[in-house]
């Protein structure tokens, strides 16, 4: 058994923020690979089909973040090692549309993976999706220089939609890989997915940027 956990806070109130990427990636895969509706647990929502040849839970926790580690804590079962934990989350050290796999390491005071690595351990494997940082990387200069919780915890801009909901179908599309721990090539699917899309591999917020503008001029 595999197990895909989606990073976010529960309720329609988040549901659009870029803390909520996690999310909507597990979301995108659930529909993706039909399968069945969320069912309740005590503390998260979860679904569970097959992706390939591998049976694969998927977990939204339903605790807010800094308490996701007790939802994964309560599905996994003796025999789940680490390695077949995969983790959903915004990451704000990455330019958006970029996405990154990584295999243990810090946790970058998200507190998500610090819920979870303190109640699962910390070599599990992780999907960053790339937000961008109100200070480093934007795709839009109103949100330059925006508290990081106030950035995080907002809504994706209407034209970065473009890019999110590329990548979600990315993800979705090209999930098998994870089942097969084939990390590096499902980045590699992705990120030449987003190049076709003109999400451009040296600084996809730029790309993004520029394409923003010139759809206000047409």
């Amino acid at each position: 058994m595999l197990l895909f956990v989606g990073l976010g806070n529960p309720g329609p109130e988040y549901a659009g923020h870029r803390h909520n990427v996690g999310f909507m990636a597990v979301e995108a895969i659930r529909q993706r690979h039909n399968f069945p509706k969320w069912r309740p647990k005590s503390h998260g929502v979860s679904s569970e089909g097959v992706i390939g040849d591998e049976q694969v839970v998927l977990l939204l926790p339903r605790t807010f973040m800094n308490e996701s580690g007790q939802a994964v804590r309560e599905i996994a079962r003796p025999s789940l090692k680490l390695d077949d934990i995969v983790v959903f989350h915004d990451e704000v050290e990455l330019p958006p549309a970029k996405l990154r796999m990584k295999r243990g390491g810090g946790n970058a005071g998200h507190n998500g993976l610090r819920s979870i690595t303190a109640a699962m351990g910390n070599d599990y494997r992780r999907v960053q999706i790339g937000v961008g940082h109100p200070v480093k990387n934007v795709v839009l200069d109103r949100y330059r220089n925006w508290p990081l919780d106030r950035y995080v915890l907002s809504d994706f801009d209407k034209s970065e939609q473009l890019w999110v909901d590329a990548l979600m179908q990315g993800i979705a599309d090209n999930a098998e890989l994870l089942t097969t721990g084939s990390d590096m090539a499902f980045e590699e699917k992705i990120q030449t997915l987003m190049d076709s899309r003109g999400f451009s591999r040296r600084d996809p917020a730029k790309a993004i940027a520029d394409r923003h503008r010139a759809n206000k001029k047409d």
